[in-house]
């Protein structure tokens, strides 16, 4: 019996086996997976923030969140595997207790969040993020390392909220002066071992099941084709452009979301 329980588990899903959401849904969603494989591949790595807020259009952001969280874990593999030995492992452990700290916070205040709470959060966390893309504040001189702690709790608490841990993890990198494959790599190295610091708390609050995870799986190959775009698109495509788009599309998603909440 159990052996029969296993095989049947994993065969191909069907349709009662997936999330009932609209085609447009299912559009929302697919996008949003495919804009975060590029962000992952280490093009524009901002706009992956868009992701989960772009989804919470169309479905709730507690089920947007549990969705896209093991398919960022795949492609977390193939981003790591892609630029491995580039990272600064300094700078990755420097932000491991914070990443914990921040994850842990984000799971006691998760459950005392209603959903539209959750679109308020969301819309407000997608107008600062817009913002500080926008604006990008550059320091003159090297941060302090003793930022790290502070901004790795900021980004496991908006990582673990909305997969939104980038803006605060650039604002303490960006000014270190590392190079460009240096930095790509510790952010694709960090964002991985958040994410699995993410995992657990996500099971334990439900937003990952049988019917989420389904949903994932059939959407892994959407991932894997923007992970490879993004590899392929960061030194051939003018990153300016698609910041602009990224930012406009953020402050729309952000009012939208907050304009939801408040209705």
């Amino acid at each position: 019996m159990r052996g029969f329980f296993v095989v049947h588990f994993f065969e191909y899903p069907e349709a009662s086996m997936l999330p009932d959401y609209s085609v447009i849904a299912w559009l929302l969603i697919a996008f949003s997976v495919y804009l975060t494989g590029v962000s992952k591949g280490g093009f524009a790595g901002g706009f992956g923030t868009l992701s989960v807020p772009l989804m919470a259009l169309a479905i709730s952001p507690a089920q947007a969140a549990g969705l896209l969280l093991p398919l960022l874990l795949v492609m977390d593999v193939f981003a790591v595997k892609a630029w491995w030995g580039k990272q600064d492992a300094t700078e990755v452990w420097r932000f491991v207790p914070g990443l914990f700290i921040g994850v842990t916070v984000g799971t006691l205040l998760f459950g005392s969040l209603s959903e539209q709470g959750l679109r308020l959060t969301l819309g407000v966390i997608t107008l600062l993020f817009a913002a500080y893309m926008l604006l990008k504040p550059v320091a003159k001189k090297p941060i302090s390392t003793r930022w790290a702690l502070p901004a790795a709790s900021v980004c496991g608490f908006t990582s673990f909220m909305a997969h939104a841990g980038a803006p605060p993890l650039n604002v303490y990198l960006l000014p270190r002066k590392l190079s460009k494959e240096t930095f790509i790599a510790t952010c694709a190295v960090t964002f991985a071992v958040v994410n699995v610091i993410k995992l657990a708390p996500y099971m334990w609050l439900g937003e990952i099941n049988v019917t989420s995870a389904w949903a994932s799986l059939l959407l892994v190959p959407i991932a894997w084709i923007g992970v490879r775009n993004g590899l392929w698109l960061q030194s051939r495509v003018n990153e300016t452009l698609f910041y602009r788009l990224v930012i406009l599309a953020m402050f729309l998603v952000g009012f939208n979301l907050i304009w939801q909440a408040l209705k």
